[in-house]
């Protein structure tokens, strides 16, 4: 892609997402994409944002499951920025009209103490982390997810270009010592409107949610940036997407980790 026409995917995100109006399918308009310009178009946006007064708080990485990869027929994960205005306090309500199309997964967070970046490894992640939390991720999407007149879905270069589909976050109160339990077998019973509709354990994330923030700290030492101290880091879900509409109330119980919860308006 052109500069010009990232400039532009970028700009028709932002509206979109200011809008709660969906555009098409970027794969569809620009057949030629490839993920370094899904990051570019990312990274535009992140641009326009601070200079809006946004603040970078963390980062989420997507596609991590093995489910949701054969999904969409790739192998490899995602990424996406959270800003300051994307937090919701657990227990707390999403106004309604707040996002287009909201769908929620359950994810361990990664409380940050240390930058890192780079070729970084576990034990690194490990020793930078002052504590992981358990939190939901609120997912949204300014992308239409079928192109009305092909058919096609979406694919990565479309999430990754719509901030990976990120919307908000909601960290649970409870902190717990990154090495204090094996975060494979730390995992979540996800209740809708009182009914269990999921359950999940972090191993499906990478076999370890610790592995998420290595392949992290790498996808961005490739474009020039780095994890930083006090960054919150969604390590990816071990769950499918749950759909929310209007009325919807999710409840997690992670068990001796934790709680969280969200209600949309």
């Amino acid at each position: 892609m052109t500069p010009d026409e990232i400039s532009a995917a970028a700009a028709d995100l932002l509206n979109a997402e200011d809008t709660r109006q969906q555009i098409g399918v970027l794969s569809v308009k620009y057949p030629g994409i490839t993920l370094d310009d899904a990051y570019a178009i990312q990274s535009a946006q992140m641009a326009q944002k601070l200079a809006a007064g946004r603040d970078i708080v963390g980062w989420k990485i997507g596609l991590t499951s093995k489910v949701m990869q054969e999904a969409l027929g790739i192998d490899t994960p995602d990424s996406g920025v959270l800003y300051d205005d994307m937090l919701f306090e657990t227990g707390g309500r999403v106004p309604a009209g707040r996002f287009i199309q909201p769908r929620v997964e359950a994810e361990i967070a990664f409380i940050m103490k240390a930058p890192i970046d780079g070729d970084v490894t576990r034990e690194q992640v490990l020793a930078a982390t002052e504590a992981v939390v358990p939190s939901l991720e609120i997912l949204d999407t300014r992308i239409l997810r079928v192109d009305p007149d092909t058919g096609q879905a979406r694919k990565i270069f479309d999430t990754v270009s719509d901030n990976a589909a990120n919307a908000g976050i909601v960290l649970g109160k409870e902190r717990h010592a990154p090495d204090a339990q094996d975060l494979r077998w730390t995992g979540a019973i996800v209740r809708k409107n009182d009914e269990v509709v999921a359950t999940g354990l972090g191993a499906a994330v990478l076999n370890d949610p610790v592995m998420g923030i290595v392949w992290l700290a790498r996808r961005m030492g490739q474009y020039g940036q780095r994890i930083e101290a006090g960054q919150v880091i969604l390590s990816g879900s071990f769950i499918a997407p749950l759909e929310c509409p209007s009325g919807t109330v999710i409840d997690a119980d992670f068990g001796a980790f934790g709680s969280v919860s969200i209600s949309f308006d």
